[in-house]
């Protein structure tokens, strides 16, 4: 009968430790990825609910948006909150119950970098806007990137909802 041979005996010194580095490539992969996660990925599109339908485009031009005007301001834990502010008068001959408006922010280069769709007219604050009505509005965004370029959001009607 033949004698085993044993493997070979070899010391705990002349191992290579792996574990450290991929602790060490594993932890860089994970801050890497939240990283793009949290500042670089492209944010949620919002499907466009609610189109304007031929009926509302048509009623546009009796919307007119008056006194706009945009603040920034700090809140008290050192966020920027800005607001914008102004006036929709409805110039047609309908009630209307919601009027929603889309913000189109962009940066230096032109290219958007937010579009953010907000209701202006609600008829559970105030009832509908009559014809020939008034109504102030506020839009807060605490949520701009820092790439936006300061400037005043292009500001579309996005949908409008008649009174019956």
């Amino acid at each position: 009968m033949a004698a085993r041979a044993s493997p070979p005996k070899v010391s705990p010194e002349s191992t290579p430790s792996y574990t450290p580095v991929a602790i060490v490539v594993l932890i860089a992969l994970l801050a890497g990825g939240l990283w793009w996660w949290f500042f670089l990925r492209p944010g949620p599109q919002p499907a466009e609910t609610n189109p304007l339908t031929p009926e509302m485009k048509a009623y546009v031009r009796n919307l007119k948006l008056s006194g706009v005007d945009m603040k920034a301001r700090e809140d008290y834990v050192k966020h920027m909150l800005v607001e914008i502010t102004g006036d929709i008068t409805n110039q047609g001959d309908r009630a209307l119950k919601r009027v929603e408006i889309t913000c189109v922010f962009y940066d230096p280069y032109g290219q958007v970098v937010l579009r953010q769709r907000l209701p202006i007219v609600r008829s559970s604050a105030g009832g509908a806007l009559k014809p020939g009505g008034q109504r102030s509005f506020r839009l807060p965004f605490d949520n701009l990137p820092e790439s936006w370029n300061q400037g005043m959001p292009q500001m579309v009607i996005a949908y409008i909802e008649f009174e019956n």
